[in-house]
């Protein structure tokens, strides 16, 4: 199998919110599978990202994409490509260079991570691809909807081989690791008032423990107010703006966490070893949007909910309708709804080491087998040829 792979690859760094972590991912899966992947030389994907629709939008799309298919015609010609796989925003996409690559013999594959957080329908500029992989259970009717070929698999995950076994000791306590947002704070703040007994690492916990921290409001004109309503509206709909309107009027409090249960900075290279060594690593699926209030968030299975399992976690998650497509809830991985619950399952799991060493055991193997990026790229294949893959 040979695979042209677009996914935000760039020639120096940008000021982007983490964008590149696909790659390795991709690249990784790929390589454990044999599937040889090309990609074109030179080019900037990520830069797409920061121009706003215009010229210079317009401009970098006709290079990039003049490129991507004098490359596609060349290596094509030389030896077949079975499918272009990228990680297209709407904005990056030029569709006639799409239809066109597909006439060369090459279908064209598009992943998003981000589905049900960032589109209220399918943009447009996707509707040329052959096949969509949508990773979000919660997306799957959007793409019905619109009557586009799709596969339901897996966000890419891949961990080193090294990892792939269970930890031999459990060294933390039950853990939550990711950056703080009001969200989490509200949900882990009342597990631990509900009694849970843990610990979190990252990003913006430890604001409310600081001395004389302050909450600063900012002071707008009537203006710049109308203009910022004027575009949710025209951005996320009418129902974005009363999701915002309930957010201020039934605000969720900013639950402050404990002391003794907010650790420092995680260090990169300590997230591995304390996923793999916690008693418990617990995972959050709800998130921020527009697309819903505070009190009744959006929640979807998230990366975190591959990771985990696949470096032999014993892993407690946020319940979402698609982790059963994913896993045997309950003797692969354990889910919560809410922050009693929360609470109840870890001092359960505390105190249960041979369950937790079956949760390990079971979880990784079911991970590493059946969601890996090798077993996606493979369904993949049969899906575009109508037959095994080899």
């Amino acid at each position: 199998m040979r695979v042209l792979l677009s996914c935000l690859q760039s020639r120096k760094r940008h000021a982007l919110p983490a964008y590149d972590f696909w790659r390795p991912y991709f690249v990784q899966g790929c390589q454990d599978a044999r599937i040889e992947y090309i990609e074109v030389p030179g080019l900037d994907w990520a830069e797409g990202l920061l121009y706003p629709p215009g010229n210079e939008l317009g401009a970098w799309r006709s290079r990039t994409w003049e490129t991507v298919l004098a490359f596609a015609r060349r290596e094509h010609s030389r030896r077949p490509i079975d499918f272009f796989l990228g990680y297209l925003y709407p904005n990056q996409i030029e569709p006639a260079a799409i239809s066109e690559i597909q006439r060369l013999g090459i279908p064209c594959v598009n992943f998003f991570c981000d589905n049900v957080r960032e589109f209220r329908r399918v943009p447009d500029e996707y509707y040329p691809f052959a096949l969509h992989w949508v990773p979000e259970f919660e997306a799957l009717p959007m793409y019905r909807r619109a009557g586009l070929s799709h596969v339901h698999a897996p966000m890419p995950c891949w961990v080193p081989q090294e990892f792939r076994t269970i930890a031999a000791v459990e060294t933390e306590p039950p853990t939550f690791i990711g950056s703080s947002d009001i969200l989490r704070r509200d949900l882990l703040g009342r597990a631990l008032q509900a009694g849970a007994s843990f610990v979190v690492y990252g990003p913006g916990w430890t604001a409310d423990l600081e001395p004389g921290a302050t909450t600063q409001k900012s002071v707008r004109s009537t203006v710049s107010i109308l203009v910022n309503q004027w575009s949710i509206v025209r951005t996320h709909g009418v129902a974005a703006l009363l999701h915002k309107l309930e957010n201020y009027l039934r605000p969720l409090s900013s639950r402050p966490l404990h002391v003794d249960s907010v650790c420092s900075f995680l260090p990169p290279e300590e997230y591995i070893r304390i996923t793999r060594e916690a008693i418990v690593t617990i995972g959050v699926n709800r998130v921020p949007t527009m697309r819903t209030s505070n009190r009744r968030p959006l929640t979807y299975s998230r990366l975190r909910d591959l990771e985990a399992p696949m470096l032999g976690a014993c892993y407690l998650t946020e319940w979402t309708a698609g982790l059963g497509e994913l896993y045997e809830i309950g003797t692969e991985i354990e889910t919560y709804k809410t922050p009693a619950e929360l609470a109840a399952k870890v001092e359960e799991l505390r105190k249960d080491r041979a369950r937790r060493r079956a949760l390990r055991e079971r979880g990784q193997r079911r991970a590493l087998y059946d969601h890996s990026v090798a077993r996606s790229l493979k369904r993949i294949a049969e899906r575009l040829t109508g037959k095994r893959a080899i």
